[in-house]
């Protein structure tokens, strides 16, 4: 069997195997390296890069050495690449491998911290007292903060309640990923269920590239793959999202659904210690989700903000 041979085999094997090998790399940075180049070559058509396509072929997406041609690098280290066997990537390589791959901003950077030979230790998510009063003296903004694995560690009342009650264990996870899979609520409070979820696995996918000595992180990621085969499925696909600012729709029992503009501020978790992210959604002063986010501030006033 010669090399090309024994590739399109290796690339056929990896299409049956699904979503389950995608996870591998979790806690593992070599592995982690190759699980999301597989999962972005699977994306690339080949019409895409202007290859012949066709009914006959097996393989989703980009076959290996169709991937190495395009980046000008030889089959075998690319094979080595994905396989783990190969480290740190000269930046010449991840940049020829991106464009191949046609990444983002977010999926550059993100490919670089896995090709990179030192990653940091997970911050400590300390929620400062600063931080709680600003929190609590934006009485009219639902404001919220997060840490790397998603968990909301500070909120202010408004904010709680727009999403699904997060300051009241018995209402809903505080963790964020948790709550949009496991969580059957979560789909009514996030009428674009498919983005949000998207969303999280994205920034879980981050995090996981970032801090892949974090147990706990590990743990949950891999809970998440074991109890939800969407979890599963979209992880599958290499999603990368950094948190960043646009427009999102969310529904509240007595509000009704709202569209609301959001901002994603990043702060130190201490001093020179990155890693909280404070959620703000906010309403055009005149209009309907103004006066709605008016009357729900109303209704949790004398309620106190908070953190775990």
């Amino acid at each position: 069997m010669n090399g090309v041979e024994h590739t399109a085999r290796a690339d056929e094997s990896d299409s049956r195997a699904g979503t389950v090998g995608e996870l591998d790399g979790i806690g593992d940075p070599r592995r982690a390296l190759g699980g999301f180049l597989r999962a972005r070559r699977g994306r690339v058509t080949p019409e895409r890069v202007g290859l012949a396509g066709g009914r006959r072929r097996r393989v989703h997406g980009l076959r290996r050495e169709e991937l190495a041609q395009l980046a000008g690098i030889s089959v075998d280290y690319y094979v080595r690449l994905e396989q783990g066997r190969a480290t740190q990537p000269s930046p010449e390589v991840l940049a020829a491998l991106a464009g191949a791959l046609g990444l983002d901003t977010a999926e550059r950077a993100h490919l670089a911290t896995l090709a990179g030979a030192r990653h940091a230790p997970a911050p400590r998510a300390r929620v400062s007292r600063p931080l709680r009063r600003i929190l609590d003296a934006m009485t009219g903004l639902p404001a919220f903060a997060t840490n790397h694995r998603l968990d909301v560690v500070a909120w202010n009342p408004l904010g709680a309640e727009l999403v699904g009650g997060v300051g009241d264990p018995a209402r809903r996870d505080p963790n964020n990923a948790r709550y949009i899979f496991l969580d059957p609520a979560a789909r009514d409070v996030h009428p674009d269920w498919e983005a949000r979820a998207a969303e999280v696995v994205g920034q879980l996918r981050v995090s996981a590239g970032r801090y892949p000595d974090d147990a706990e992180l590990t743990a949950l990621v891999t809970e998440l793959s074991a109890r939800s085969a969407e979890f599963r499925r979209i992880w599958a696909t290499g999603e990368v999202v950094m948190c960043a600012a646009g427009r999102k729709r969310l529904r509240h029992p007595v509000a009704g659904l709202l569209t609301l503009d959001y901002e994603t501020l990043h702060v130190p978790a201490a001093p020179g210690e990155p890693g909280l992210v404070v959620h703000v959604f906010s309403a055009e002063e005149t209009g309907r989700e103004a006066e709605a986010l008016h009357r729900l501030a109303q209704a949790c006033d004398g309620t106190a903000g908070t953190a775990r």
